[in-house]
């Protein structure tokens, strides 16, 4: 980011009080901040927010409060560069609109010390980038709906189907648009492409397809078995061929029995191998317990391992224990009572004259944490409403993943921020769930219609079966009669001579296409048991 140091400085008021404590103060930042009569560190407003207490200090906290807002305004910094980083590697910088608003609203609520104008004058710049190019994003996905628009009407059934299903595919990696124009586009499409499929009389869903890629997926998971049956780490792997089973079983079957069991065999040696290894394994044996002197020198050594240690609570959680069990064993040799005593103290004093000072720099930390949840909320409020399921499925997400990475707030603002954050995700879930049902339904309607006129369609073509075999019997019937021969029978005959070679030829054809609708319906109401399953 620019240099911050070089911008227009703010006009403060002079402090009323502290002036001799704020004249002494030296910090970058300091000329965008004020401390009023009562003490408050405040944050001089700009145009893009309005003022706002940092911190309440004292003549003995206001060095290290400001020197932690200070400090805390590096990472400020170092959070708009990663985001100018990320424009410049990506693309598509409309994903990045999410990031631009939590950075923004993080702007205006963070707990630092610096000058803020040059990163809203960044995320302005960035906002016009981002809504120029959602207006080339719509020049892309109207492309695509003129395409379809052309090939409704078409009658080269199989290029056309591979077409349409091409616009899909690069509907589904097309840019991000606005919602409202983005579900236009789409009804349009959808119009064009059930018009086209309703004039596909027999048109299949490509089951070959699926089962390829089932074959794909259960060799990869063989290979993944294969490949860790010689591991020894014995936990990890464990839970990983759990995964890959649970992986398994949510894999459909492939062309024939033969192949599906060879895989499966495949897979079951594999991991046999593993667990027949690791059912060998022996856990290294405890060693017994040591004599006193032994056992205090094992705590001293935790002790001292522990002395630097910056998980505040965990440790002293720790070094309680560690005296609770210094207090349970016995006496040591006199000779070296002091020596190990000493070392004791010596690390639980550095350790907690350690805490005691982070105690001032984390009440810092702890608004700066609010402000962060606080945008990661308001994000995921914007979104929820969304139904671009995929995309914004994934950021929130991302969002969780981050929510995790942040510490805690101050115990005044309770548990409102999680409850707002975790009904926003629930709400967009619950509305996703009932979108895909609503698209199974109606996927299973078609099914029924299609199914349908498959029935009605057989049992035209049967009854035109027995037809033709009730004429050919009958037919023949009269050609096996000896009677006199006219030329007028000669004739008679002759022609019903021919209306059997005809028939005759028909009749294979007729079933054969029986057959194939009574494969079709066959195959129809197998996908709607599967759908019902």
């Amino acid at each position: 980011m620019e240099n911050t140091t070089n911008h227009e400085v703010p006009q403060t008021d002079a402090p009323n009080v502290n002036e001799t404590i704020w004249d002494r103060i030296e910090c970058d930042g300091k000329d965008f901040c004020k401390l009023d009569d009562n003490g408050n560190l405040i944050l001089v407003a700009s145009a893009h927010f309005p003022e706002r207490v940092l911190a309440s200090v004292n003549d003995d906290n206001i060095q290290t409060v400001v020197h932690a807002l200070s400090e805390k305004f590096k990472e400020v910094l170092n959070r708009a560069e990663e985001l100018k980083k990320e424009f410049e590697q990506q693309e598509e910088v409309v994903k990045l609109q999410g990031k631009v608003q939590r950075l923004k609203s993080y702007l205006m609520n963070a707990n630092a010390i610096g000058n803020y104008t040059p990163l809203f004058q960044f995320l302005e710049s960035r906002e016009a980038e981002i809504a120029q190019q959602l207006k080339n994003n719509e020049t892309i996905r109207q492309l695509l709906v003129n395409k379809a628009q052309e090939l409704k009407e078409s009658a080269e059934w199989k290029t056309t189907t591979e077409a349409f299903r091409q616009i899909i595919e690069d509907w589904k990696h097309a840019p991000y648009i606005d919602k409202e124009i983005n579900d236009g586009f789409w009804d349009q499409i959808e119009q064009a492409r059930n018009h086209f499929y309703e004039r596909k009389r027999a048109h299949q869903e490509d089951l070959e397809r699926e089962m390829m890629q089932n074959l794909d997926l259960k060799l990869e998971i063989c290979e993944q078995a294969e490949a860790l049956s010689l591991s020894e780490d014995w936990k990890q792997t464990s839970e990983v061929y759990k995964q890959l089973m649970e992986r398994w079983k949510t894999i459909g079957r492939v062309a024939t029995v033969e192949k599906n069991e060879e895989l499966w065999n495949r897979f079951l040696n594999a991991k046999n191998a593993f667990f027949d290894r690791k059912s060998g394994h022996q856990e290294q044996i405890h060693h017994e317990q040591e004599a006193n002197y032994a056992a205090k020198l094992r705590l001293v050594e935790q002790a001292e391992a522990l002395r630097e240690s910056t998980d505040w609570k965990e440790t002293s959680a720790k070094y309680a224990a560690i005296l609770d069990e210094w207090k349970s064993i016995g006496k040591v040799p006199y000779e070296k009572a002091d020596e190990v005593w000493d070392r004791m103290q010596a690390a639980k004093d550095q350790f907690f004259n350690a805490k005691r000072q982070h105690t001032e720099e984390f009440k810092v930390g702890l608004e700066d944490n609010y402000a962060q949840k606080k945008a990661l909320v308001e994000r995921i409020e914007t979104i929820k409403q969304s139904n671009n399921w995929r995309d914004v499925t994934a950021e929130i997400n991302e969002l969780m993943s981050t929510w995790k990475t942040i510490g805690p707030i101050p115990r005044e603002y309770g548990d409102s921020l999680w409850e707002q954050f975790i009904a926003a995700r629930q709400f967009f879930f619950k509305r996703k769930d009932d979108d895909r049902e609503v698209r199974k339904n109606r996927f299973v309607q078609q099914i029924q219609n299609r199914l349908q006129q498959s029935r009605q369609f057989l049992a035209t073509i049967e009854e035109e079966l027995r037809e033709e075999e009730s004429k050919l019997a009958e037919f023949n019937e009269i050609l096996s009669q000896n009677t006199e021969e006219d030329a007028k029978d000669v004739e008679i005959k002759q022609n019903l001579r021919n209306l059997v070679g005809q028939i005759e030829k028909r009749i294979p054809a007729r079933k054969h296409k029986i057959d194939e609708v009574k494969l079709q319906i066959e195959e129809l109401e197998q996908k709607l048991q599967e759908n019902e399953q």
